[in-house]
């Protein structure tokens, strides 16, 4: 019997590469979808609706395949409706960083895993917790000129100099902050016989 062909449904580079961790064979297939908020009333919402649509946009095509969707979305305690994005701009950035200074942010994490032909269907959403110390400008305006975070919810990669932004960090799988929740993948994907290690 042929091992199911794997599929991620994301362009995100940090996706490819917690999935490279694996060894296993997958391909790179970036869905097409409207990723803005659609009335979803908290980050938990928001992150589950577009990791599944993401999934299931790819999965209607390959119906044979495992798809593999995901999507994070960030926000500051007490305000899960209020969605941190990706900045884009260092104008942008500048004033997301200087917002997080000495505040705890949080990240939903959603991961959705789609095999079209079986009927299996499996959403699930990881939190994340991180506590910024407090930032001067420089600080901030030194940090994004040498990481350039523009793409990156929140303004940081916390897998290279991002750690020097924070005072604490709490969460049961550190990929969870990275964007994908790869303890969940796992156990996810060996339940459907992929052999992992």
């Amino acid at each position: 019997m042929n091992k199911p062909h794997l599929i991620l449904a994301s362009g995100s580079q940090t996706r490819k590469d917690l999935m490279n961790r694996l060894h296993i064979d997958y391909d790179v297939i970036v869905p097409n979808i409207d990723e803005s908020p659609q009335g979803d009333q908290h980050a938990d919402d928001l992150a589950q609706r577009l990791a599944f649509e993401k999934a299931q946009h790819i999965a209607t095509q390959y119906p044979q395949a495992i798809v593999i969707g995901s999507d994070q979305v960030a926000w500051r305690e007490g305000a899960p409706d209020i969605f941190i994005g990706k900045p884009l701009t260092v104008e942008k950035a500048i004033q997301q960083l200087q917002a997080n200074s000495d505040k705890i942010v949080y990240f939903s994490t959603a991961l959705s895993v789609h095999q079209s032909i079986t009927g299996f269907k499996k959403t699930l959403v990881e939190h994340y917790k991180v506590k910024f110390r407090k930032l001067s400008l420089v600080e901030i305006e030194r940090y994004i000129r040498l990481e350039q975070p523009l793409h990156c919810a929140g303004s940081f990669k916390c897998e290279s100099l991002g750690i020097s932004l924070f005072e604490e960090m709490s969460g049961k799988d550190q990929t969870t902050l990275m964007g994908m929740p790869m303890i969940q993948l796992c156990n996810i994907l060996r339940s459907l016989n992929i052999q992992i290690p």
